[in-house]
């Protein structure tokens, strides 16, 4: 597959620092259940990388050292890591927002049939990708059948009162479909309740809309089409340093199925680990009683633009 990373490395984008954490995104493994074309993380189904017992607890060890107020859970598909459930319960029973990067197919996958009720009943808020609100555009992403059974899925997910119930918030994900930048997201967020409502009386809180970032699987594919270097301009052009103060890295560490820390979860698919003196990846349990996060330089390149380009994005969303 052809790599985007050693064009990123040098790059002129700002320094930024690290405030506060408030957010850890936990790479739960890279197994799925699908396989993505705008995929920044190459999970699928062959994979085997998943987080172990041992790296959950240090994760949750982490929670209760730092105080975060939010544990995001992300993979692949979260979901069917072993101890997923295990770390649900005790991040919750912390009084920590969790919330699941669901696909919403992986509902209807076997030993995954009580996954919503589980859900509801840890008040788990859940992001789920859905990439239109048009069934052909959704399956050139993510392949055959996937748009039915996402709409599924959402439907099942409001019968037990996602996306009504104020305790269960549902969030849909929108990723344009090739080396564009997204529409603003308020408009497309009216689109999309207007058109699921009317067709299929789905209802949902939020809409975030994010831009595809040129690294792995979009990357490699933006290479093969000779893309890379407009939609590299693209971003470059469209650079807001008004969304600085805002990306998700000021406030969010990134840890991946082993348990390394990076600034964020792009940073990680690159491996691009946390800023050391050595240049040897930091585990988590080297920060279990320290306080070193806190005002820390960012490792940065050219995928950066990404995140700061027009309205910017974040895993919350256009930043404006």
């Amino acid at each position: 597959m052809l790599d985007t990373r050693p064009l990123l490395l040098d790059t002129d984008f700002p320094p930024i620092y690290r405030g506060v954490i408030d957010t850890l995104q936990i790479n739960m493994g890279y197994l799925c259940n699908l396989s993505c074309t705008h995929c920044h993380v190459n999970a699928g189904p062959k994979r085997t990388e998943l987080m172990e017992r041992e790296t959950v607890d240090q994760v949750l060890a982490l929670v209760r050292h730092t105080g975060v107020k939010i544990l995001d859970l992300t993979g692949g598909a979260p979901e069917l890591n072993p101890h997923f459930r295990h770390l649900v319960c005790e991040a919750r029973a912390l009084g920590v927002r969790v919330i699941d990067r669901c696909n919403l197919t992986i509902l209807f996958e076997p030993g995954q049939e009580d996954l919503a009720e589980f859900l509801a009943r840890e008040q788990v808020e859940i992001t789920a990708s859905l990439p239109c609100y048009l069934r052909e555009n959704v399956e050139q992403q993510r392949g055959r059948g996937v748009y039915d059974d996402s709409i599924r899925a959402i439907r099942c997910l409001n019968e037990i009162g996602y996306g009504t119930d104020p305790e269960l918030q549902l969030n849909l994900v929108y990723n344009p479909i090739g080396p564009v930048l997204p529409p603003p997201q308020a408009t497309l967020q009216a689109d999309y309740k207007r058109e699921l409502g009317e067709r299929f009386n789905i209802r949902f809180n939020q809409l975030f809309t994010i831009t595809n970032m040129p690294i792995c699987r979009f990357g490699s594919v933006l290479l093969a089409q000779r893309q890379y270097d407009n939609y590299m301009n693209l971003l470059r052009a469209n650079f807001s340093e008004l969304n600085l103060a805002t990306v998700m890295c000021r406030n969010t560490v990134s840890i991946d199925w082993q348990g390394y820390l990076y600034d964020c979860d792009f940073n990680q698919m690159l491996t691009l680990p946390l800023q050391s003196s050595n240049g040897v990846h930091r585990h988590i349990r080297e920060f279990l009683g320290s306080d070193e996060l806190v005002g820390s330089r960012i490792v940065t390149g050219d995928h950066c633009y990404g995140c700061t380009a027009g309205q910017g994005s974040s895993c919350g969303g256009a930043l404006e």
